[in-house]
């Protein structure tokens, strides 16, 4: 888990602002409807993903996250503005229908996420302010890409609503974990488990002196981007043309780090139309490249043992069926990696994959059409072999890399971390305007 760089003054004014709020939420809330009506965080959907979830009910928030299969999140200019128009006239009549109804009394939300096996994570659903530039309050780690920013902020605008949370670490605070531990042992308010066995438990908080114990602790911490860089941009964007006061905040679920925080998967890279002949001969003359066994497990398990093992280090490269691994980088390839960045910054695997590969010896730009992301090594497979290209396996960095980046005022490249669990979409959402 991540883990605080140094410890926090409790005297400190650049903290968390988390504020209650009223919420938006679904009338019906049994476990069943809950389960047929939400989604996952808008980026991880696949057009056909989208079809489906769709298709589960005619009020699946995805209507509303992304209203079109096409364009989609990434749509810019008049494409986005009409997709944004779209899901503000839908949200508006599902409000006028009473499908969604609004809270009268402003809450912080407790949120569980309890995976099938290992430790559950536990956070805060609140309204956080978004802090001024040079802040430390929040801090990104990754970079943004300005089409998708784009996208979401025309969302956000047309809608005036956060229709999703980001996701916050922040720094270890124990009256935050005394709080969290004692209301957890009383009954949720909405139940609700993931087609990956998630179960999500959310207890909506009203005591005014719980509130204000909470409020006042978290105050005491920062806090690093663990999930939604873009939808952070595009919130920073929107509050700057916006006059409603809540335009001022963003919906953030604010979880600790270490203990009872999030863990981070890798991310993984598929460069189309490039066959595995082609890129492994580029690559071999600044990597050393090995073809690894996959008889009796298949790539997949091949990959997985690579994963899992700590002392491996380099990238695989495969078209599904071929592996290969590449180690030893060239002095040229060291060389691509900017020496001016924080040493933190300049030791991860990702930042060695762009700059160092994709960039120098395969010639690919950073852009969601030269470079596709998958957020699993089946998805990957499949997306090189639907696309005519080959997969760029990565390993995860480690939570303490995450936070020794932020801290350090770099930026990984966009999508190098997968915190998980991830919050459910459509449980809670949080209309700007009070």
């Amino acid at each position: 888990m991540l883990e605080s760089s140094s410890p926090r003054s409790s005297a400190s004014a650049t903290g968390l602002d988390v504020r209650p709020f009223r919420a938006l939420t679904y009338r019906q809330q049994d476990p069943e409807h809950l389960a047929r009506v939400s989604s996952p965080a808008y980026d991880l959907v696949t057009p056909a993903g989208r079809d489906r979830l769709a298709g589960t009910d005619p009020h699946n928030v995805v209507r509303l996250i992304l209203p079109a299969a096409e364009p989609g999140p990434s749509a810019t200019g008049d494409a986005a503005q009409r997709s944004a128009a779209v899901a503000a006239e839908t949200l508006g009549r599902w409000q006028d229908e009473a499908v969604l109804v609004r809270d009268e009394q402003p809450a912080l939300w407790l949120y569980e996420l309890r995976p099938p096996a290992g430790p559950a994570t536990a956070g805060w659903l609140g309204a956080v302010a978004l802090p001024p530039v040079g802040s430390s309050a929040v801090l990104p780690h990754e970079d943004t890409y300005p089409v998708a920013v784009e996208g979401r902020r025309a969302l956000l605008s047309e809608t005036g609503t956060d229709l999703e949370p980001i996701v916050l670490a922040h720094d270890p605070e124990p009256e935050i974990a005394e709080l969290t531990a004692g209301l957890r042992r009383g009954q949720p308010d909405m139940t609700v488990e993931d087609a990956d066995g998630v179960e999500h438990r959310l207890w909506r908080v009203t005591d005014r002196p719980t509130l204000d114990r909470l409020t006042a602790a978290l105050a005491r911490t920062e806090a690093v981007i663990a999930d939604g860089h873009h939808r952070f941009a595009a919130a920073r964007a929107n509050a700057r043309t916006r006059t409603i006061p809540g335009s001022q905040r963003v919906l953030a679920l604010v979880t600790p780090m270490g203990p009872g925080g999030l863990r981070v998967d890798p991310i993984h890279r598929v460069i189309p139309d490039l066959d595995l002949g082609t890129a492994v001969s580029a690559a071999s003359a600044d990597f050393r490249t090995t073809e690894l066994p996959t008889a009796g497990i298949g790539v997949v398990g091949a990959v997985r043992r690579w994963l899992d093992a700590p002392e491996e280090t380099g990238f695989l490269v495969t078209d599904g069926s071929r592996l290969i691994r590449l180690t030893d980088p060239s002095e040229r390839v060291m060389a691509a990696v900017p020496s001016e960045a924080p040493s933190a910054w300049r030791g991860l695997d990702v930042v060695l994959a762009h700059h160092g590969l994709l960039d120098l010896v395969w010639h690919r730009p950073d852009d969601p059409d030269s470079v596709l992301i998958a957020h699993s090594v089946e998805e990957g497979l499949q997306l090189a072999a639907d696309r005519g290209g080959v997969a760029l396996l990565l390993r995860a960095p480690s939570p303490t890399d995450v936070a020794a980046v932020a801290r350090a005022g770099a930026r990984m490249p966009r999508k190098s971390t997968l915190f998980v669990p991830k919050p459910r979409t459509g449980l809670v959402l949080r209309p700007l305007a009070d």
